[in-house]
């Protein structure tokens, strides 16, 4: 019988390898109390900093607001049903997307250093001789992926949007540059829903590029990588089946919280009418505000699982880690 050698125990600052959902739960479970802690924190920040935002703009645009309160007296005085114009405050809310959506990215970004940190723990424990970082350290990388990422993905289905309408019109009764049941018509009409699908494969190809900077990689590094590890059939299949329970979990959360708020938006109409005599004015906020309340339900509910499933599918699809004793391999896997 041949002799059998015991086989050496695995290093004291080694773990075992999880799986994506045995990391996420024990990530969730045992640090509930910092998770949850930051999570108040960004989203009670974002949502202060987002009313300070709504009512500047509201305030900007009160002369917007005044005119169609003139013009819907003068019409009462003469008897005529008045249908105001949305287009230019349309055109307000367009300009300043942006800035909310620069809101959402810090937001995000800040609970992704935190989520992925946590995850980190679990996976990847940190070498004796090198501190742990700390919670935001990571902050300006990741929020330059959002950036970066948002850059890369969105412009294509917005511009073929543009050019569509454009070209094909919304009127009947206009002229219109491509004639209409042709099928350079048909092609054009089609482009933007091509161009979704093409933002969207390209928005699942970088879903872990956040999490990759929050490992220490650069904005450009991460992107790389997150390229690098959703290109082959495992990573894009593991980031698809992650990615949809998660999307539709938002949805739904997302249509829940504002279906529960939208008594609020009686209640907001009637006090800022009464506050300020703007009829227009109190519409429109009692229209955002279920929404608000909707987004700041998701993003608190939601947000801390979405970051950190994601930065635990990152770490066990990355590539296999070179001792944490081996300063030249570490540098070479975080250049990678």
């Amino acid at each position: 019988m041949p002799p059998q050698h015991d086989r050496p125990p695995p290093p004291a600052t080694e773990r075992p390898h999880r799986g994506v959902t045995a990391t996420v739960s024990a990530v969730l479970r045992h640090d509930r109390g910092a998770l949850a802690a930051a999570t108040v924190r960004v989203v009670g920040l974002s949502a202060l900093a987002g009313l300070l935002m709504t009512a500047l703009i509201f305030a900007l645009s009160w002369p917007l607001f005044t005119r169609m309160r003139n013009r819907r007296a003068w019409y009462h005085h003469l008897e005529d049903p008045y249908l105001h114009d949305h287009t230019a405050l349309a055109r307000v809310a367009l300009g300043t997307l942006p800035l909310y959506l620069l809101l959402l990215g810090i937001g995000s970004a800040a609970l992704q250093t935190v989520c992925s940190r946590a995850a980190a723990a679990k996976t990847q424990p940190l070498r004796e001789d090198r501190p742990p970082p700390a919670a935001f350290s990571r902050l300006r990388p990741v929020l330059a992926v959002y950036t970066l990422r948002g850059l890369i993905v969105w412009p294509l289905p917005l511009l073929a949007a543009y050019l569509a309408t454009s070209l094909t019109g919304d009127r009947l009764d206009t002229p219109e540059p491509l004639e209409r049941g042709s099928l350079p018509y048909h092609l054009v009409a089609a482009s933007p829903a091509a161009a979704l699908f093409v933002a969207v494969l390209l928005r699942l190809a970088f879903a872990l590029a956040p999490a990759a900077a929050a490992t220490g990689l650069g904005p450009r590094a991460a992107l790389r990588r997150s390229w690098s590890l959703t290109r082959t059939r495992a990573g894009a299949t593991r980031v698809l089946a992650l990615a949809l329970p998660l999307a539709a979990l938002c949805a739904a959360v997302t249509r829940l919280a504002t279906q529960l708020a939208l008594p609020l938006r009686p209640l907001v109409r009637s006090l800022l009418e009464q506050a300020t005599g703007n009829f227009f004015a109190a519409y429109y906020a009692g229209i955002l505000a279920p929404v608000i309340v909707g987004i700041l339900a998701t993003a608190a509910t939601t947000l801390p699982l979405t970051c950190t499933a994601f930065a635990a599918l990152h770490d066990h699809l990355r590539p296999a880690r070179i001792s944490p004793r081996d300063p030249g391999g570490t540098t070479a896997a975080s250049t990678a």
